[in-house]
């Protein structure tokens, strides 16, 4: 069955963060201004960000900078775009009015542009009482006016079903659900897996990390150097096993004249979920672009799906998803 492709998002989740991204305000907030700008004009229309991204002096730094640019861009450039933040389901943050404090600073921060929030996970695994009260109390927002739309984020396809169920009883809508899902996460696409699931009931799903925080992009490989801290080491202990697949993606970005940057976004397009990649500089945005202009063929997308499915390695699993 033929899958409409959809866009290509911008996550934010690297900026303020020095911990896996090594932030530098002096050397990265200069170019986030014209990141968006960029992106924007190559066609990016949703913007995703949290308010648990920055990570100690620079918390909340994500929201504020993702505010400043789409301030900056011309009104006519703003329309039309999504603005998209998580908040986190933090322990002190409980009852149907957990959330108020939250989104009204994360609006702040986003100088008042917030078309959609998210609950950033699912609470299942370790307190299960917590997750109910929230996510009705974001239904009332919804409800209320207060923000136009409603997500989730790391949540399966049973629990989905759940909430889509329960909401929908409330008439709202549960607008898209984010998950992990790249080449080196695949499982979305298991039989009766969240694809499937949000295709059923007609929810958006934004797939997280499609480059597996870089390793399909085809920039490294061990006979470089490698990122530090914990990238690096995540990144030497799968890359040995890749080899299959970055052979595979290099004939087939070559065959569309594209990066592999963009074959890895333009397979996450043709299952039909979102790619939100993290976007710091102006020059990614060209992968951004090529992604938009590739569409692959049936037997392409199999291909890589089969090199994937056989590989030994994958990327960890989000601790906080719930099934």
């Amino acid at each position: 069955m033929a899958v409409e492709a959809p866009g290509v998002g911008a996550g934010t989740w690297a900026w303020g963060n020095r911990f896996l991204w090594g932030y530098e305000p002096q050397r990265d907030d200069p170019v986030i201004e014209a990141t968006v700008a960029a992106a924007v004009a190559a066609g990016v229309r949703f913007f995703d960000s949290a308010d648990s991204y920055g990570t100690g002096a620079y918390a909340g730094r994500s929201e504020r900078l993702l505010g400043q640019a789409i301030a900056a861009l011309p009104p006519d450039q703003r329309q039309g775009l999504t603005v998209a933040t998580k908040l986190a389901p933090f322990p002190w943050r409980w009852g149907r009015r957990g959330f108020d404090r939250g989104l009204a600073a994360s609006r702040a921060r986003l100088k008042g542009r917030l078309d959609r929030v998210q609950l950033h996970w699912s609470t299942a695994r370790y307190a299960p009482w917590q997750e109910g009260p929230l996510l009705q109390g974001l239904g009332d927002l919804v409800e209320a006016g207060v923000v136009p739309e409603l997500g989730i984020s790391n949540m399966g396809p049973r629990r989905l079903r759940r909430w889509h169920g329960l909401l929908q009883q409330r008439g709202l809508r549960i607008s898209s659900l984010q998950v992990q899902f790249s080449l080196l996460a695949t499982e979305p696409l298991a039989p009766g897996g969240v694809l499937e699931v949000c295709r059923e009931l007609g929810i958006e799903l934004i797939a997280y990390s499609p480059l597996a925080l870089g390793l399909l992009s085809g920039r490294w490989s061990l006979d470089g150097p490698l990122p530090s801290g914990p990238r690096g080491t995540l990144f030497r202990r799968l890359l040995p096993a890749l080899k299959p697949l970055q052979t595979l993606m290099a004939e087939l970005a070559a065959r569309h004249q594209i990066s592999q940057t963009a074959l890895a976004l333009s397979w996450c397009r043709s299952h039909g979920a979102m790619p939100i990649p993290g976007l710091r500089r102006v020059e990614q945005v060209d992968a951004v672009r090529e992604a938009l202009g590739c569409s692959l063929r049936d037997d392409e997308r199999r291909r890589l799906d089969e090199v994937a499915a056989m590989l030994k390695v994958s990327m960890p699993a989000n601790p906080f998803s719930s099934s």
